[in-house]
């Protein structure tokens, strides 16, 4: 019968299966990796917080693509909790934790990755489900959509929880990984080549209703008397949802590559120089989507704008009691679903916001 070790530290793991832990690690360097995290991070919860409360103050937001998208950015602000837990438990500090505290760590990180893989592929589903019927918007009810998060944040936190739950090498030391020294190796190859899978499915899957939406539009381009902009609409929210997943894609796969060639126990394939290079552009997809959202939906950068710009008028007026109102043009709502299927497109102004939504409401 094999002997469990789930009394030991970390440091017995690390010191067996050789793993570097980055114990010079100290004074300039650690001061600067922290500082270079904290700014990261903090980026990471203000602009995901943006995000959600874009889609909970316009009402032009109410619709399942949307909901989704506030949920891949709670979902990115799971990650950012999860990398500050990191950063404080990680380096040579990570030989110091307990076999318990290493598992949170590692499964905040696991379940923050599934929860953003799965909400992508219910968006898939949402858009395949919403452009096969030539909508921009799918007739998902709220109650579904409800239905749907909860149960994407269910799969994430039972995916993250699973090497604790006992897929792990702490009564079979022989089979332990050495990038994870208390997963079994051959629970990161079915980790990775999983979550591969998927990423493959998924990128087939938006290639295909990109093709068809591109179809479609040329076709009825020449038979309807739409605005360009109505016929434009499908093809937008594709273009940023592959920009977001294409984003995805490229900072995931090469850390999931790293945990695969660790599952097959590749000795001579150097992942423990890349390791932390791979992590970090794990940190960066989370930075990325933010920026993605406001840069490819109009509507969604002019809300944060004016969300942002009306909260700077209001201190300055707390600050003067007369002032000349500044008015500040943002970028066209064509993009709208609510504005598209009623044909109409409008511009905002930031400080008379408020008052156009509430007449068009």
């Amino acid at each position: 019968m094999n002997e469990c070790y789930y009394d030991k530290r970390m440091d017995f793991f690390y010191n067996r299966t050789k793993t570097d832990t980055a114990d010079e690690w100290t004074g300039p360097q650690l001061i600067g990796v922290l500082c270079f995290g904290t700014f990261f991070c903090l980026f990471i919860f203000i602009s995901n917080s943006l995000v959600i409360a874009a889609v909970v103050k316009n009402k032009r937001f109410h619709f399942p693509f949307y909901y989704l998208l506030a949920n891949l950015a709670a979902a990115d602000f799971f990650a950012g909790i999860a990398y500050v837990f990191l950063m404080f438990n990680t380096g040579p500090v990570s030989k110091t934790l307990t076999v318990n505290r290493w598992f949170l760590r590692q499964g905040l990180l696991d379940t923050s990755l599934t929860a953003s893989l799965v909400n992508l592929l219910v968006i898939a589903v949402e858009r395949h489900m919403s452009i096969m019927r030539m909508k921009i918007h799918s007739n998902l009810t709220k109650k579904r959509v409800t239905f749907l998060i909860i149960s994407i944040w269910a799969i994430a936190i039972f995916m993250g929880a699973v090497p604790t739950l006992g897929w792990n090498c702490l009564c079979d030391i022989t089979v332990c990984s050495s990038l994870a020294p208390i997963y079994s190796r051959s629970y990161l190859v079915f980790w990775s080549v999983l979550n591969l899978v998927v990423f493959f499915i998924m990128v087939v899957v938006y290639i295909r209703i990109y093709m068809y939406v591109q179809r479609k539009t040329n076709v009825l381009s020449s038979h309807t008397s739409g605005s360009i902009s109505r016929r434009r609409t499908p093809v937008k929210l594709m273009k940023t949802v592959m920009t977001v997943l294409g984003a995805f894609v490229v900072c995931w796969t090469p850390g999931l590559v790293v945990l695969l060639l660790d599952g097959l126990n590749c000795t001579d394939c150097g992942i423990q120089h890349v390791k932390r290079w791979f992590l970090l552009l794990a940190l960066l997809n989370s930075v990325m989507n933010p920026i993605i959202y406001s840069y490819k939906d109009d509507e969604m950068w002019a809300t944060m704008k004016r969300m942002i710009c009306c909260s700077s008028e209001d201190k300055s007026q707390e600050r003067r009691s007369s002032r000349i109102p500044s008015t500040v043009l943002c970028r066209s709502t064509d993009i709208s679903g609510h504005y598209i299927e009623d044909g109409i497109i409008q511009g905002t102004v930031c400080g008379k916001g408020d008052l156009g939504d509430k007449g068009n409401s």
